[in-house]
């Protein structure tokens, strides 16, 4: 199977880390989204939503949006799980991992659409407000954070899964390209960030 991906971007990345969980072996194609290769007409057949990551079957076929690939990855290696192994822990982690994506992924990404560095590309026109909205909203979703992990050790049910992943990937992009580092006060949040990334299998 072949993963087209891109390095830095996050949501090929949860792709990476569910793959290093479950120890399956993915051939990786860079797509240069600084050249934007991602929206050229070779790649939109492969997903015409122009986005990566995709993954692309022995048969050709194409499956794109991160989470569609991983639970496919799920269905073929069910161990370790990472979405749920009954209907309670599929309701808790689906739960979990929808606010993570609406309240603190999506924050996360209008800033990063609104700020310097899409700004540079000239692309689209920044809206500082936008911006200054959604910083704050993701402020807000970190102190939340922080408020559930001071009473469980993580997100959403006594095991790693896919919403921890999801959230310290976000993160890790916010930290790393959006100037919306987590504060330092908010230990739960800190002391469940590194156990998360300190896994063997959390790659970069």
């Amino acid at each position: 199977m072949k993963l087209y991906d891109y390095p830095g971007a996050p949501n090929p990345r949860r792709v990476r880390v569910v793959a290093a969980e479950k120890n399956i072996e993915l051939d990786h194609v860079t797509v240069d989204m600084s050249k934007r290769e991602h929206k050229t007409p070779q790649f939109i057949q492969k997903n015409p939503s122009g986005k990566i990551p995709v993954l692309e079957l022995e048969d050709g076929t194409c499956i794109g949006e991160s989470i569609a690939i991983c639970r496919y990855l799920e269905s073929l290696y069910p161990e370790p799980n990472l979405f749920g192994v009954n209907s309670l822990e599929i309701a808790q982690i689906e739960m979990a991992h929808r606010q993570i994506e609406l309240e603190l992924m999506s924050q996360i990404g209008t800033s990063w659409v609104n700020g310097p560095i899409v700004a540079r590309l000239g692309l689209i026109k920044p809206i500082e407000e936008a911006k200054k909205r959604s910083d704050e909203l993701t402020r807000a979703y970190y102190r939340r954070m922080n408020n559930v992990l001071e009473s469980q050790t993580y997100l959403a049910v006594d095991r790693y899964s896919m919403a921890d992943i999801t959230a310290a990937i976000a993160i890790d992009f916010a930290t790393a390209m959006v100037d919306l580092k987590p504060g330092e006060e908010l230990a739960n949040l800190w002391t469940w960030h590194k156990r998360v990334t300190s896994r063997p299998e959390f790659v970069s």
